[in-house]
Parts: structure tokens; C-alpha cells; sequence
């Protein structure tokens, strides 16, 4: 079992490298951003797909990753939750991204505590933050695209 294990695990280094190189030629732009790596920028670029004109602006990314926001008002409360639809997997890079940057990054824990200062949910905080990531990295993923499908 021990020998099974050691050749899995030198499998998945070597996939993991062939990954790295993949992301680093297919999505330069979006891994020069603070929190993104070659798991996640990957991830986005399957997500967007091979057609980027099908992505008009920055919301319909959002909405095809799950992070587009959701009118849950009710009575006087005026709020919104996050989108379920969409792809589950660009909505769990999105919140890794997210993560890391709560966690690391100096201007995203300033946002939080002016959100929090605001009286934001921890919830609410890290769904804007999610969609402040995606109108960050639109343009990027659109250039990434349009550079893959022209050396392709």
C-alpha cells in the first residue's frame, strides 16, 4: 500500500506541474492578482469557456459563476443573498480567492472592516467581495480567452 501510495503521489506532483504550466500559458494575466492560482484561474477560464463574446460584461460572469446577487427583500428590509445557480466549482474558486485575500490581503481587510463597520453580515461581506473579485478579473479572463482561441 505504501508503494501504491508513494507512485500516486509522484503522479500527482507531475499533473499538478503539467497543470501549472497550462495556467501559466493560458491565464498569465489572472495569475499575476494577489489570491489567484493555477487551480482557480483554471477553473475560471473552463467556466467562461471557449466563446468569450457570450460574456458581455462583468454580470453575466458573475451569474455564470454563481456570484451575482439576489434581491431577498422582505417588508422594509432591503438586502440580497447569494446566487445558487451557476457553476458551483467557479463559485468555490471565487470563494477561495476570497478567502485568501480575508486572510492576506491589507486592502480586502480594510473592506471588511468598513463593511463591518456598516453592520454587513460576515455573509453579505464575502458575497460582495465575490463579485468585487469577478468585476476584477472579467477583463482579465476575456484577454486570457481571446489569446487562447488566437494561438490555438
Amino acid at each position: 500500500m505504501a508503494k501504491r501510495w508513494t507512485v500516486l503521489a509522484a503522479e500527482l506532483r507531475e499533473l499538478d506541474a503539467m497543470l501549472e504550466a497550462s495556467a501559466r500559458r493560458a491565464a498569465h494575466r489572472m495569475l499575476g492578482r494577489f489570491g489567484v492560482g493555477p487551480y482557480t484561474a483554471v477553473t475560471l477560464m473552463v467556466v467562461a469557456g471557449d466563446n468569450p463574446e457570450r460574456l458581455r460584461n462583468d454580470a453575466a460572469l458573475a451569474a455564470l459563476c454563481g456570484a451575482s446577487p439576489l434581491p431577498a427583500s422582505s417588508g422594509k428590509s432591503q438586502r440580497h443573498r447569494l446566487n445558487r445557480g451557476g457553476s458551483r466549482e467557479a463559485n468555490n474558486a471565487l470563494w477561495t480567492i476570497a478567502m485568501v485575500r480575508m486572510r492576506s490581503d491589507a486592502r480586502t481587510r480594510a473592506y471588511i472592516a468598513r463593511r463591518t463597520a456598516l453592520g454587513r453580515s460576515p455573509k453579505e461581506i464575502q458575497r460582495c467581495l465575490k463579485r468585487y473579485i469577478v468585476r476584477e478579473l472579467y477583463p482579465l479572463i476575456v484577454a486570457d480567452l481571446r489569446d487562447a482561441i488566437v494561438t490555438a
